[in-house]
């Protein structure tokens, strides 16, 4: 039997939305900034970087569900969501700080192996927190507007934690490493020195909103669950269609801003070029976290007036594979201007920010799904498995990154001597550009393709059958 459930305050609101802030700043600096921190900064290799970061999602594929268990099973006075948010917010802020500080004096196989232990580490940690936050959504609402409301609530702010990684990290690196650099010291360790600064900065913010997250939000209703072992909730999930079906489409959206994410700065930096290049990639980023919040805060609630969730959908991975051409287009001319760079920049932050809503959305439904169908309410399996899947979806696309950045020579063995020149991008032959520019808009455009193609053919949770399985279970 569920319990009786009362709207959320504003106050809770914004709380949750604080902590989604908090959580995806840590998240997206994470995602983006790993691969070209280690590789391009410290001196390990792409391919090395690139065998981690895939492997550590290998490890996720049976860490993150074995978490959903326990915290399904967890009964504590404080509830069994919260005590694993504040555990995993701490230890993963202490991994954060040592997986970005990495020690100068380290090197080879030492430095790879420190590379691979703090970034595991980072997963496990990450997963901890997660997981219990996500899966609040279902046990604090009920399906419709409410659920709905929460989830664009979060995945907004979320959003926003993304877009300020996003927007000022290059620059605090630089102002961080100026400040803090050493007389001699060269671009690299300047750069290595602003990281490390910056993510105590990022750490210490993160630790606080989660704070203020578990302090004020309250566990107002728990469905009661039987817990499953871990043969079942694989067969639970099997056996929930629609998850499956979101879950795929999740890997795909997410593989393919992925990997525009983990290439971009080098695109900037090798390709692009100039003297100031953060300073060109800094402006890039501000505009598309800017159209990123504006998209989750403003279209899609806009849109949602107009249209169904899933047409939106539909109309985001459109908006977005128009956007990758328009890439790979402007990218074969003569790129002078940064400002050309914003019209395929819009469609792309502006419909991924949208995504980002939607595909939560779309997951909430299907813990309703499994329940009418399954008999079972697997709220924190189910988000175990998003945590995975996005965690997965870095994984692929900074593999495919790492790959690249071999083949192409962009990597920090071929760069070393353009330390010592203005223009960074004076080292970089025109096939490598070439190939760069490709794998940053080609690929993500098939990704998306598919994406659109399966989830036409597969998902069946219209508002119409969400608002009926709502109204099934109320019955129950």
């Amino acid at each position: 039997m569920m319990e009786e459930k009362r709207s959320l305050t504003g106050k809770e609101k914004a709380s949750y939305g604080l902590g989604a802030v908090g959580k995806d700043m840590v998240y997206m600096l994470s995602a983006s900034y790993v691969l070209y921190y280690f590789q391009d900064i410290c001196g390990v290799s792409a391919v090395a970087m690139g065998i981690i970061l895939m492997a550590a999602r290998v490890f996720d594929a049976f860490n993150d569900p074995i978490m959903g268990v326990i915290v399904a099973k967890t009964r504590t006075r404080w509830g069994k969501f919260r005590p694993w948010l504040m555990i995993g917010t701490v230890t993963n802020a202490i991994v954060l700080c040592l997986m970005f500080a990495a020690p100068p004096s380290m090197s080879g196989s030492g430095l790879v192996a420190y590379a691979a232990i703090t970034y595991i580490l980072w997963g496990v940690t990450y997963t901890m927190m997660d997981i219990p936050y996500w899966s609040m959504i279902p046990a604090f609402t009920e399906g419709g507007s409410e659920r709905e409301g929460l989830t664009t609530l979060a995945r907004s702010c979320a959003g926003v934690g993304s877009a300020i990684i996003t927007i000022i990290t290059m620059i605090s690196v630089h102002a961080l490493g100026a400040r803090f650099a050493k007389e001699g010291d060269n671009a690299q360790m300047l750069e290595r020195i602003g990281f490390k600064y910056f993510t105590i900065i990022v750490a210490i913010l993160f630790v606080v909103f989660i704070v203020l997250t578990c302090v004020n939000i309250r566990e107002k209703s728990t469905v009661d669950m039987q817990t499953a072992s871990i043969g079942q909730m694989f067969r639970a999930l099997v056996q929930n269609d629609q998850t499956m079906t979101v879950v795929v489409a999740i890997v795909l959206i997410n593989t393919a801003m992925y990997i525009t994410s983990n290439l971009v700065i080098y695109f900037f930096k090798y390709d692009f070029g100039g003297t100031g290049w953060y300073n060109s990639y800094t402006l890039f980023s501000t505009f598309g976290g800017g159209i990123q919040i504006l998209a989750m805060m403003l279209f899609y609630p806009l849109l949602r007036k107009f249209a169904t969730s899933i047409r939106i959908f539909f109309i985001c991975l459109t908006m977005e594979m128009i956007g990758y051409a328009v890439l790979l287009v402007l990218a074969f001319t003569s790129m002078s201007n940064v400002f050309l760079l914003f019209i395929p920049g819009f469609f792309i932050f502006a419909a991924s920010g949208m995504l980002n809503v939607l595909t939560t959305v779309f997951l909430a439904n299907t813990v309703d799904y499994g329940q009418l169908k399954n008999g079972r309410r697997d709220e924190s399996v189910v988000f175990s498995m998003q945590t995975f899947v996005v965690k997965l979806a870095s994984g692929v696309a900074a593999l495919i990154a790492s790959i690249a950045l071999s083949i192409f020579s962009l990597s920090n063995e071929a760069t070393t001597e353009a330390q010592q020149t203005v223009d960074f991008s004076e080292s970089v032959s025109a096939a490598s550009k070439a190939g760069l520019r490709m794998t940053m808009t080609i690929l993500p455009i098939i990704g998306l393709f598919v994406a659109f193609f399966w989830f036409r053919n597969k998902y069946i949770l219209t508002d119409e059958k969400v608002a009926e399985i709502a109204e099934q279970l109320k019955a129950e």
